[in-house]
């Protein structure tokens, strides 16, 4: 292996996963069935490995479960300092690991050699509605430009609670949702496929901290129960939505699909791309004001790939366009008492920028279909087809310091023949 500026690996330029990364997830191969890993360059490295090597103050048995909760259920003293000693043990070649050979080989792998998994157990999961661009353009296609926001949206951080069972983790397949539909030239509904299948850009953080029920979380002890960061594609059955979503919101629309980037990014590794939000006007309420720079620059991108295609970049957005922080979702989410459990996931909701390039969903790209996306082989679209791939991928880049999430990508099978 050869060296570079930052590590004893070589890292490309471009790299996610550079030494000022260091996330965390869970990876198997023919050999291993499921274990904690970081990611440097093009390599997996097996923590519980380093462990039984005695490199790092963990319980290695930790580093053997199928998810990450009970390792990141340890909390951020022991969960930061072991960030730090991997960043000392791949940075510094006379800290233990290049030097022994042997474990150099065990633990690093190639990252095409393994396949990563879920990286946590999500028992509850929780979905944001926090663009004002987003919230502004979606109301202006179901109401008018005036009465784009509903009254409470600048009051507080709209959310639903939605379904865990179906997050799955980038690479998965998933069938064409099916449910019931109303034609704008009937006053009944159909029941078939989906017509409108979208994507939604996001972003989710993972909880890292429980609280009991009845404790509440201040905008400034959040940061404490946050984790990490990964991409997030919320998938949407738009005219399912439109037709269910009155009085109590989605359902079917939303529950048959969801996909999660297989890396956790820490929130200590996000802390330098720290920047300001939008200003929120009217004054919140005491409970979510909050001090400092909340949001993060975090530079987002979606690609379409036809089957057997090319891939095609339809939107460029940025995490810094939320208007609603990760710390007030959180004030806000337990203001009621509700209680926190680890691994828990919270979703941004679509991440749309004030430029039309940076809508975070096709639904706005093509502004509800009228606007069709070109594709480098001459088709369109103006929803998603059967067989394409959707990819989303976010890095940070600022002071020569870059960091990314891999890739957060599924594809869409048709729908099943029905059973009835």
């Amino acid at each position: 292996m050869t060296s570079s500026a930052t590590s004893w690996i070589d890292v490309k330029a471009d790299s996610d996963f550079t030494i000022h990364n260091i996330p965390f997830g869970i990876y198997s191969d023919p050999t291993v069935s499921h274990r904690a890993c970081t990611a440097i360059g093009e390599y997996i490295v097996d923590l519980y490995e380093l462990a039984n090597a005695g490199l790092l103050n963990v319980n290695k048995n930790v580093l053997e479960k199928p998810v990450l909760n009970e390792f990141i259920a340890l909390g951020k003293s022991v969960t930061t300092a072991l960030r730090l000693r991997l960043i000392e043990l791949l940075s510094h070649p006379d800290a233990g690991l290049k030097s022994n050979d042997e474990l150099v080989k065990k633990a690093l792998k190639p990252m095409r050699s393994v396949q990563m998994q879920m990286p946590v157990q999500v028992g509850d999961y929780t979905d944001f509605y926090s663009s004002i661009d987003h919230a502004t353009n979606i109301g202006t296609m179901i109401r008018d430009p005036k009465n784009a926001l509903m009254p409470n949206w600048k009051h507080l951080p709209v959310g639903y609670h939605g379904r865990a069972s179906s997050i799955c983790v980038s690479g998965h397949q998933f069938h064409r949702p099916k449910g019931q539909q109303k034609p704008a030239d009937s006053d009944l509904p159909v029941y078939g496929p989906c017509k409108l299948l979208d994507i939604e850009l996001e972003t989710a953080f993972i909880i890292g901290k429980s609280t009991a029920l009845g404790e509440t979380v201040s905008t400034a002890k959040a940061d404490d129960y946050i984790f990490g960061m990964v991409l997030f594609n919320d998938w949407s059955a738009r005219d399912i939505q439109t037709w269910e979503y009155v009085p109590l919101g989605p359902f079917l629309a939303k529950n048959f699909a969801s996909t999660i980037s297989p890396w956790i990014v820490t929130l200590e590794a996000l802390e330098p791309f720290r920047t300001k939000g939008y200003v929120q006007d009217p004054k919140v309420l005491p409970y979510l004001q909050y001090q400092g720079d909340k949001n993060l620059d975090i530079q987002l991108d979606v690609f379409l790939k036809p089957a057997g295609g090319e891939e095609n970049k339809i939107c460029s957005s940025n995490y810094k366009y939320m208007y609603w922080t990760m710390e007030q979702q959180v004030a806000h989410h337990t203001i009621n008492g509700c209680n926190l459990n680890v691994g828990d996931l919270m979703g941004s909701g679509t991440i749309s920028g004030p430029d039309p390039s940076e809508y975070g969903s096709m639904m706005e790209l093509t502004w509800r279909g009228t606007k069709p996306i070109k594709l480098k082989d001459g088709s369109e679209r103006k929803f998603v087809n059967d067989g394409d791939t959707l990819i989303l991928r976010g890095r940070c880049e600022r002071n020569g310091i870059r960091i990314g999430f891999g890739d957060c990508a599924a594809t869409v099978l048709p729908a099943t023949p029905d059973q009835f």
